[in-house]
């Protein structure tokens, strides 16, 4: 994982006019503060990218993983000379709204003066009884699994789009296990997770060359929301 992220952080933070761009390189991570988002939000963060992390509803929650952020990586702000720009900061969105998806891409830019990395990281489940069929066919679940979990991926990508052409960035999205096996907490949610997959390869050639898009597919994280259940 390491090396990945240095190879990112070795670009060279020129914009395509050949302007020098703002300070370091900025990822915004999506359903970043808590499980793997802000896992993701704390390596980049190690590697010197600024970070915007998206919160839904829990404030307080993506504010203490700014605080903490902000204390361990303090340094960089003395040798970058910008203590009085923010290198972490929370903005909330809801990922089921195409314009609060625009607005939150729109204010990360105004923040950070660039986007470099975008996590596409929202998603959404109901745990069914995966062996029962009649358990998997309430319209409200598949209606929402594909707006979460394909559809917020499109509109986040478009929006950030210009930005990422800029830096040549990368945009890549949580997908899961359950996209390939089919298994997992429900049919809408395996099928909603492969339609993503099929989704990116789609995106990954309309946004090239400048853009890079792929996806990941973790199996089974022990996060505080699996642990509710």
């Amino acid at each position: 994982k390491d090396s990945h992220v240095s190879i990112l952080t070795s670009r060279l933070h020129i914009c395509k006019h050949g302007k020098e761009m703002s300070a370091s390189p900025v990822i915004l991570v999506t359903a970043g503060s808590a499980g793997l988002g802000s896992a993701v939000a704390r390596l980049f963060a190690h590697h010197g990218y600024r970070v915007v992390i998206n919160y839904n509803t829990d404030s307080e929650r993506a504010g203490t993983l700014v605080t903490e952020l902000s204390s361990q990586h303090a340094k960089l702000d003395d040798v970058e000379g910008i203590r009085t720009i923010s290198r972490y900061i929370s903005i909330q969105a809801d990922l089921a709204s195409a314009l609060e998806i625009r607005r939150l891409v729109k204010e990360t830019y105004a923040a950070m003066g660039r986007i470099d990395v975008v996590l596409s990281n929202g998603g959404w489940t109901k745990f069914r009884n995966t062996a029962s069929i009649d358990d998997n066919v309430f319209e409200e679940d598949w209606d929402r699994a594909f707006n979460m979990n394909v559809k917020s991926h499109l509109w986040l990508l478009q929006a950030s789009k210009p930005y990422l052409d800029e830096t040549e960035g990368a945009f890549i999205t949580t997908a899961s296990l359950a996209g390939v096996t089919g298994v997992g907490s429900s049919l809408a949610y395996g099928t909603t997770k492969a339609a993503q997959l099929h989704m990116v390869k789609g995106l990954a050639c309309m946004v090239a060359p400048k853009i890079r898009v792929n996806s990941v597919s973790p199996g089974l994280l022990q996060t505080v929301r699996r642990a509710i259940h």
